[in-house]
């Protein structure tokens, strides 16, 4: 049976873009048919895409590798390369990406909201782009670009109106087994629950979600049994239920219960004591402890229907706070600065950028014609200065993406 999970890496590769082509028209009665050489397409996109019919991260645990189409080689007659289909990867929401070192670039919280998780490669111009006055014939053209490829962290962090917070084998699953249509596992004994369930409640014309937390234990603020898995499950939600175990199983007394539950979620997240709640104790049917505050026994339904009339009260509540928004959030990462030169541990100097590694993305080098164009290219951009100015001296080496020169 397919399990809920709520971490995964995900491997996307963008599609690489077409080559451009060097051609030259040839027709009866042209002696000398002038450059005619298309541009390669450009590579698609890998985009992230929230959808609510997607649970869980499950897809992306034994298969993670996502990869949109390439770009077509350009062709001559002036015929341009078809564009690479971008490819859509459907998350739940409420799903966090991460970069490798754990920085967050996008929170897609909302239903159709969009994350540009890999850039496809430009395609490269044919050489009809370098006609110019001065290069009435040039026999060469941009190589594509490739396109962006990596790995990422995602989180799901479960969107809820609704979150139950308690110690293990508080009534829990019981409770969202009762108010819902969702199955947990349910058994007599501390654990039961590893993997949050979410339950539909339907009260008259009213509906919210609800999520049962695996149970916290005292310092899960600190990661302790598995605690920031579980408690970041409860950030998105908009009101706490707060379920103290009234039975024998658990020897603390609900006030103790209380407090230490209320002081992990502080720690945790101290905005998280702001957030709405209810505190109820369970189990009343057997129950040991004396409490003096709202009483529930899921198992034989006293006080539940209450509990829910009031807990969808405290949801309309909620959600009359938080202005509704249509917008849908396209989240695109900015374009990097044209260029940076940087010195190797060997004396010589790197200049990285897409800029200046697309200036000098020809396909021959060797071409008197190709040399003069990067090295005008170059020059026009400032890379020049820019190596001046980081101290190169003549006859040191520069690198810019798999080319080489001597500065002069």
């Amino acid at each position: 049976m397919a399990g809920f999970v709520d971490e995964a890496q995900i491997h996307v590769k963008a599609g690489d873009g077409g080559a451009g082509s060097v051609s030259f028209r040839r027709e009866a009665h042209v002696a000398k048919g002038g450059p005619d050489g298309g541009d390669g397409g450009n590579g698609g996109d890998v985009w992230l895409v929230t959808d609510h019919n997607v649970a869980s991260l499950l897809a992306f645990r034994d298969h993670p590798h996502r990869g949109a189409q390439s770009g077509t080689h350009g062709k001559g007659k002036g015929k341009h390369g078809a564009t690479g289909a971008d490819i859509v990867v459907s998350v739940p929401e409420g799903t966090v990406v991460r970069d490798r070192d754990g920085t967050i670039l996008g929170d897609l919280a909302r239903p159709g909201d969009r994350f540009l998780a890999a850039k496809g490669g430009q395609g490269g111009r044919g050489n009809a782009r370098f006609l110019s006055n001065k290069r009435r014939a040039p026999s060469f053209a941009e190589q594509g670009e490739v396109g962006e490829e990596r790995w990422l962290n995602l989180e799901l962090k479960l969107m809820a109106d609704v979150a139950l917070v308690g110690f293990p084998n508080a009534g829990k699953s019981t409770l969202i087994s009762v108010i819902s249509a969702a199955t947990p596992k349910i058994a007599d004994y501390p654990f039961t629950t590893l993997e949050p369930h979410l339950g539909v409640v339907r009260l008259d014309d009213t509906e919210f979600v609800v999520a049962d937390i695996p149970g916290l234990i005292e310092g899960a603020s600190e990661g302790k049994g598995l605690g920031h898995r579980f408690l970041r499950h409860v950030e998105r939600a908009r009101a706490l239920l707060v379920l103290l175990d009234l039975a024998p199983s658990d020897e603390r007394p609900p006030a103790e219960q209380e407090r230490i539950l209320l002081g992990e979620l502080g720690r945790y997240r101290p905005e998280l004591l702001d957030r709405p709640r209810l505190v109820v104790g369970t189990k009343a049917d057997v129950a040991t402890h004396s409490y003096d505050g709202d009483r529930i026994a899921a198992v034989t339904g006293e006080g539940v229907r209450d509990l829910v009339g009031r807990m969808a009260t405290l949801v309309a509540e909620a959600r009359a706070r938080i202005a509704p928004s249509s917008e849908v959030a396209v989240i695109h990462r900015p374009e990097p600065e044209d260029f940076a030169v940087e010195r190797t541990p060997n004396g010589g100097f790197v200049v990285l950028g897409r800029k200046a590694e697309r200036a000098v993305a020809v396909n021959d080098l060797t071409n008197a014609d190709a040399v003069a164009y990067v090295q005008n290219r170059l020059s026009r951009m400032g890379v020049d200065r820019a190596l001046h100015r980081a101290g190169a001296r003549p006859g040191d080496i520069v690198r810019i993406a798999n080319f080489e020169f001597e500065y002069e």
